[in-house]
């Protein structure tokens, strides 16, 4: 494929051509993840009517929760195989089908066994997203580029989170949570019929322009540091790195424990923020749909800046081991600001705390999802991806299926505190296990 094309001429096709192409495929992954995060935070923004409905505690809560995270878990590896295998273009096919079929089925849950089966089947469609996301973003940005196209499929997640309480709070107000849940899983079939019209791998894509397609070869080749920066030999790429192969390098046990300890911040908000505004703050469904978002929007600006300025640093000098570390220990330095939101009285200055948190989540998250591309190349990059959503995932549902317990003999206070510190330590992890991040051998 492209790596196997490196240092040879591509010929394109004669015809129509789309300027900035890369940037169109990459708003198309953004929507792609936008659409996850409102299919996913259905069930949240819901949780005060659908436990009430169903009479379930905040316990059985967190373990509906804890079996979508078993499975996103087991499918972020699986799915980051399947993608460097089968191409970004049909490994995206297979997701969003699994997840929208899953989404839909949401609306015949009867009680806490088939909620949880659907949530699980849920967790094994959407995780796919992420290691073709990253995939996608290696194969069309050179490598300065490669934080802001992360950042900027990333920001769906945030955006996803900004649309989804008014949209849900008005579909269930005014249809019901079941046709919330149908209405909310058709989204991703749209979504399929943009994919399969617009998308195709570069080297194959009738209408990139020879200049786009130089860059992204001459960037790929500029950016990389160390012994396999050139990877013009086609001899070099022949199949993907086994899982095994990869666990060898210390490089992705970095990104997976870094992610372990880090990811429980993102998803004790984006789960259990709702439910801690009616139950802490006495907010009502309607109140939720008015406020719950303003977090996410702190959590996009997080996104969108903290892609850019990593690869404004690059572009000024600074090599991507110390713009990558800076911009990444910054953001850990503002996630224990959830801390002081456990004790503020006020519930607004609470919700302007998690912003922070989650703002500096998103610039960590954004830099850190990039790592796999600056340390191996693109055969591997899903693989490794997948393997760090493994370690996000694991680290997620053991904190997730806790919080429900905690919360139910104690309150929120302990589980914020615990949260907020889990950025530091795991940016730590992160350094002291990496290494220089470069090109590894």
């Amino acid at each position: 494929m492209l790596e196997a094309q490196r240092g040879k001429s591509i010929p394109v096709t004669q015809g129509f051509k789309l300027p900035g192409l890369r940037w169109w495929i990459v708003g198309l992954v953004f929507l792609a993840t936008l659409i996850n995060y409102i299919d996913r935070l259905t069930i949240s923004v819901l949780a005060p009517v659908i436990t009430k409905d169903l009479n379930l505690t905040n316990t059985q809560f967190g373990g509906i929760v804890f079996w979508f995270l078993l499975a996103y878990t087991i499918s972020q590896s699986l799915s980051g195989k399947l993608y460097d295998r089968i191409g970004t273009r049909l490994g995206f096919v297979v997701s969003i089908t699994i997840w929208s079929v899953a989404a839909m089925a949401h609306a015949f849950a009867r009680g806490l066994g088939s909620l949880s089966l659907f949530r699980f089947v849920l967790g094994l469609g959407e995780a796919g997203n992420w290691p073709g996301a990253a995939k996608t973003v290696a194969e069309w940005f050179p490598v300065q580029q490669r934080a802001l196209g992360m950042a900027i499929f990333n920001s769906g997640a945030a955006i996803g989170s900004i649309i989804a309480p008014p949209l849900i709070v008005w579909l269930q107000l005014r249809y019901g949570w079941q046709t919330t849940f149908i209405v909310t899983g058709c989204l991703g079939f749209l979504w399929l019929a943009l994919w399969l019209f617009f998308y195709q791998p570069p080297e194959k894509h009738s209408w990139i322009t020879d200049s786009e397609l130089a860059l992204i070869k001459e960037g790929e080749i500029k950016g990389a540091e160390g012994p396999v920066a050139q990877q013009g030999d086609a001899s070099s790429v022949v199949e993907p790195v086994s899982l095994r192969s990869l666990l060898r390098y210390r490089q992705v046990w970095a990104i997976i424990l870094a992610r372990l300890l880090t990811d429980p911040v993102w998803w004790l908000y984006i789960t259990w923020l709702p439910k801690y505004l009616a139950d802490e703050r006495g907010f009502t469904l309607t109140k939720i749909g008015l406020f719950a978002w303003v977090p996410y929007v702190a959590a996009d600006a997080g996104s969108l800046s903290g892609g850019w300025l990593s690869g404004h640093l690059i572009k000024r000098g600074w090599s991507v081991d110390r713009a990558r570390k800076t911009v990444i220990a910054f953001a850990a330095l503002l996630m224990p600001a959830g801390i002081l939101a456990a004790f503020v009285q006020d519930p607004l200055v609470a919700l302007a705390l998690i912003g922070v948190v989650l703002f500096g989540f998103q610039v960590w998250i954004n830099n850190v999802q990039t790592l796999p591309s600056d340390f191996f190349p693109d055969r591997s990059v899903a693989s490794v991806a997948g393997l760090g959503g493994t370690g996000a995932g694991i680290g997620s549902m053991i904190f997730m299926l806790t919080t429900g317990w905690v919360v139910d003999h104690f309150s929120y206070v302990p589980v914020l505190v615990t949260a907020g510190l889990l950025a530091p330590i795991g940016t730590m992890v992160l350094f002291s296990l990496s290494g220089k991040i470069r090109r590894v051998e």
